[in-house]
């Protein structure tokens, strides 16, 4: 299986391999890029790898391709955009980009390239600061500000967790004539369960029904149930449960929580697990990865976790986990998961088998040996996404 890896703090993008059998991670090869990427994310075919920038603030496309044993990145093009932004998410035709007070729509053309703009967001912030440098800790117009952004699995409405306006926004996705997605109508402002919570990021169930989105600033996972008008444009986000990803007994101001993910298999199956992770404030602190269970619904089938692993280091500003696709043959049961680790400037690959979290394999990104004189330092591992292995025949 192989998986790219962007950084906060230098102009690369990483190949990596892991070998469930052999449970052996390794660094295949570093693909040059525009700038360091703190977000990446794929188009739904897996041709295209789009990236968010910070300095100067942008989106990037890069065409992935197989080179021999392992993939490598090709960049297509760029595009500015009105603030650093935190996330993008593609659909066949539209790259959405949120960052801040703003956020963006550009057309994809047929070869994953960036058109034009299509379409420019507008968030309130609810009072947080609308600074746009990223800096050390993620950026002022991120923290306090529109961050992630997500598409449903029918592909009609796009999620927005901002962390300022204690909201999940929500918009429609209209069709054109041909079917394909066009512009972002009925903005709603859907405000979350409590006082401060710093709605971070949201990832959607694939039965539509169930939004799960992870509180920054609570430190807590929750549910939500999607309400729908008859049109099937959202009517609200109604609360059904929350969790806390950090243990009992932990002050929550010491913490502040990443990444939501479901499990990926077996293939044909629903997500069985739900996955967190958050990071600590202060370097001497460690951050967390918990495991919880899911029933039929999308519910949490408790609210406690089955399991809470404890991270090497603080996680810097990652700590970011991305599920591995589903190994049939490998050890049973095991949900393999990539976890990046900015502070350390690691990759982790962790293994649940549905009792326990455990560390599986590590590998350390450096900076290639030609750039050595031109670039130093720790290479702070950003976020991490999967290739989806080849079903049908070979490339």
């Amino acid at each position: 299986m192989e998986l790219f890896v962007g950084t906060f703090n230098f102009p690369y993008i990483y190949t990596l391999s892991f070998d469930a059998r052999l449970a052996h991670l390794n660094v295949t090869h570093v693909s040059h890029a525009t700038g360091p990427h703190a977000w990446l994310s794929f188009a739904p075919n897996q041709k295209t790898l789009y990236a968010a920038a910070w300095d100067p603030s942008s989106v990037a496309a890069y065409r992935s391709q197989r080179d021999g044993p392992f993939h490598t990145l090709e960049l297509l093009d760029t595009k500015p955009v009105a603030n650093p932004p935190g996330y993008v998410v593609a659909s066949d035709s539209y790259l959405y980009s949120v960052g801040g007070a703003t956020g963006e729509a550009f057309h994809v053309d047929g070869d994953g390239a960036l058109g034009d703009l299509a379409q420019q967001l507008e968030f309130t912030t609810g009072g947080g600061t609308n600074g746009s440098e990223p800096g050390g800790s993620g950026g002022a117009g991120l923290r306090f500000g529109a961050h992630g952004v997500d598409l449903s699995p029918d592909g009609h409405t796009l999620y927005v967790g901002d962390i300022g306006s204690n909201a999940v926004w929500t918009f429609s996705v209209s069709e054109e004539a041909n079917g394909s997605s066009a512009a972002l109508t009925d903005q709603q402002k859907n405000r979350v369960t409590r006082e401060d919570d710093g709605p971070r990021h949201t990832w959607p169930h694939p039965n539509g029904n169930i939004l799960y989105v992870i509180q920054e600033h609570a430190n807590m996972v929750d549910v939500f149930r999607v309400s729908k008008h008859r049109d099937g444009t959202v009517e609200d986000l109604e609360h059904l449960q929350g969790a806390s990803v950090l243990p009992p007994g932990k002050n929550i101001s010491d913490y502040w929580a990443d990444e939501v993910r479901f499990s990926t298999g077996p293939p044909g199956h629903i997500p069985k697990y739900l996955f967190t992770s958050t990071r600590a404030h202060n370097a001497s602190l460690k951050g967390y990865v918990s495991a919880f269970e899911l029933d039929s619904k999308g519910h949490l089938v408790r609210t406690e976790a089955i399991d809470r692993w404890e991270t090497p280091t603080s996680g810097g500003i990652a700590n970011a986990i991305e599920p591995a696709p589903w190994v049939a043959g490998a050890s049973p049961n095991v949900q393999y998961l990539a976890m990046t680790d900015d502070a350390a400037g690691k990759v982790y690959i962790l293994g649940f088998d549905g009792a326990r979290i455990r560390e599986v394999s590590e590998a350390t990104l450096e900076i290639p040996a030609p750039d050595r004189e031109k670039f130093n330092g720790t290479v702070r591992a950003a976020t991490a996404v999967w290739v989806a292995p080849v079903r049908g025949p070979a490339e």
